[in-house]
């Protein structure tokens, strides 16, 4: 058994690199370059001597490579080997470049938070909500004031000694010299500093469903794009796969051609068909090309940078449609239904702030000062003075004002509701447009994934068919075209499948990150 022979090397090196291949000799002759009368005896060598297997289907003859025999896994050996000599003459020239990670789906959402400039912005409100609350509950705590002066005044009155106390202490002093403290406290201002309070507390909460709300919206962005993006490269696949397809046809209607075999027509018409092909290549091509943009833009990389994701193709789980339910965990967990019932409660605090101005003001105030002509002579009992006292004030009329504020309140207060009816509404819409994607998807993808088995061996027979002059070239266009078609519908609902999923966790105010998850493999 000759080994070396230059027929036998290519064959078994093309047969290594196709291990779950069944190859016909017409399809390994325009695969391999070459008529395919050259490789039938050395086809039937390799068979003889147990390297390759065969049997046939409609009526031709398919070949594939015997995995069990020794000389498999001493090429397996040979070849391992080559590539590891030619990476290490790689990296030794410097051509060899380490890469990133390749991102996971969860990696990618991360990374979005982490880069977000909305993310951060918000993160940033909620440092304002809890200043805010330090802010509202300090209207609760005496305000001490140290205060020190020093006027110079061209007259005073006469002073009279009042007892241990120098009069000047009441009147002033030329050289007047004041140092002293003041406290002062509201004991109750209608309820505005407690409206305020719990008000600021309720916005605190508020910040952080908004958070939440925007982390589920970029969450959605992520998936949108990664699945976008494994859409793309099996598109790309797809049209790849199609133009060799039809590359592979025109190479055999050619050869056909120059024996007489087949018709002028078919060669115009092949060759035609691989143009066509072509723009739809180029535009697979460059939706990965604009995809992975969008992507590095979500995840703030620099366009020169390289982008590689884990997952190799669209993987999905069927779930339970259970619309009440759905409906139910939406009601609960969506951050904007959270948002709507804590701007009625805010609302309502509004209204009690508004109405304080209808009551009573009540402040207690207390002080205590050194007053003197001299510095000197200023810290005794006879230059200071205390003083304490208790205000009361009550709006008898204040122009409407008050009034308008409260009626104001009051319909914000009526907005906030009907705003939360509103989204009780539409997020039933939400939940039931998202079931039904899930259905559309799932009916598409039940529909075509059994079809491309059956497209796949259209397309074989209509190839041997042809070859044996039982079928016409456009029966093999056709089944290019069909299997194609089939593919892409294929990905295109397991893709809308996962969006689906994606749009109704979104709804129910699922995200990855925090646990619980529709995006399982199957």
């Amino acid at each position: 058994m000759n080994l070396l022979s230059k027929n036998k090397l290519k064959l078994l090196k093309f047969f290594y690199e196709h291990p779950t291949g069944e190859f016909y000799i017409q399809e390994i002759g325009r695969k391999l370059g070459k008529k395919p009368g050259v490789f039938q005896r050395t086809l039937n060598n390799l068979h003889k001597d147990g390297l390759l297997l065969s049997e046939y289907k409609a009526n031709a003859r398919f070949f594939r490579i015997n995995t069990r025999n020794p000389i498999y896994n001493e090429l397996k050996s040979i070849v391992s080997k080559t590539v590891c000599i030619c990476l290490v003459l790689l990296s030794c020239s410097g051509f060899l470049f380490a890469q990133d990670n390749p991102l996971s789906l969860q990696d990618t959402i991360l990374t979005a938070f982490k880069s977000n400039k909305d993310i951060q912005i918000q993160e940033q409100e909620l440092i304002i909500s809890r200043a805010d609350i330090l802010g509202a509950k300090s209207e609760f705590l005496p305000q001490l004031d140290l205060n020190a002066g020093y006027t110079r005044n061209g007259a005073v009155a006469p002073t009279i000694a009042n007892g241990k106390k120098d009069g000047g202490v009441f009147t002033g002093y030329k050289n007047d010299n004041t140092l002293g403290a003041n406290l002062n406290q509201v004991v109750y201002n209608g309820g505005f500093n407690i409206a305020n309070l719990n008000q600021a507390k309720l916005s605190l909460k508020a910040a952080e469903e908004t958070l939440r709300a925007k982390k589920l919206d970029i969450e959605f962005e992520a998936k949108r794009l990664y699945y976008g993006l494994l859409l793309a490269y099996e598109t790309e696949r797809i049209a790849q796969e199609l133009t060799d397809n039809a590359k592979d046809h025109y190479e055999d209607v050619k050869n056909r051609y120059a024996q007489g075999l087949s018709s002028r027509f078919d060669l115009l018409q092949s060759s035609v068909q691989v143009s066509l092909t072509m723009p739809e290549l180029v535009k697979a091509k460059n939706a990965v090309e604009l995809i992975k943009a969008e992507l590095k833009k979500l995840l703030s990389l620099k366009q020169q940078q390289s982008l590689e994701i884990a997952d190799k193709q669209l993987n999905y789980t069927l779930i339970d449609i259970r619309e009440d339910d759905f409906l139910k965990q939406a009601y609960l967990n969506k951050p904007e239904m959270a948002l709507r019932t804590l701007g009625i409660d805010i609302s309502k605090w509004s209204i009690q702030m508004a109405k304080s101005g209808w009551r009573p003001q009540i402040n207690a105030n207390a002080g205590y000062d050194f007053r003197s002509n001299n510095w000197g002579n200023m810290f005794n009992k006879s230059h200071n003075n205390w003083n304490i006292g208790l205000t009361l004030s009550f709006a008898v009329f204040d122009g409407f004002s008050t009034k308008a504020k409260v009626d104001a309140a009051k319909s914000r207060y009526s907005q906030a509701i009907l705003t939360k009816e509103n989204l009780v509404d539409q997020i039933a819409v939400d939940v039931r447009q998202a079931c039904l994607d899930l259905k559309q998807a799932e009916q598409v993808i039940n529909s075509q994934k059994d079809n491309v088995g059956q497209a796949k061996e259209a397309l074989v027979i209509s190839k041997i068919s042809y070859d044996n002059g039982e079928a016409k070239n456009l029966d093999v266009l056709d089944a290019q075209v069909s299997l194609s078609q089939i593919e892409t519908n294929l990905s295109q609902g397991i893709y809308d499948y996962l969006m689906a999923q994606a749009e109704l966790d979104r709804t129910l105010g699922k995200s990855l990150i925090s646990g619980g998850t529709n995006e399982e493999k199957s």
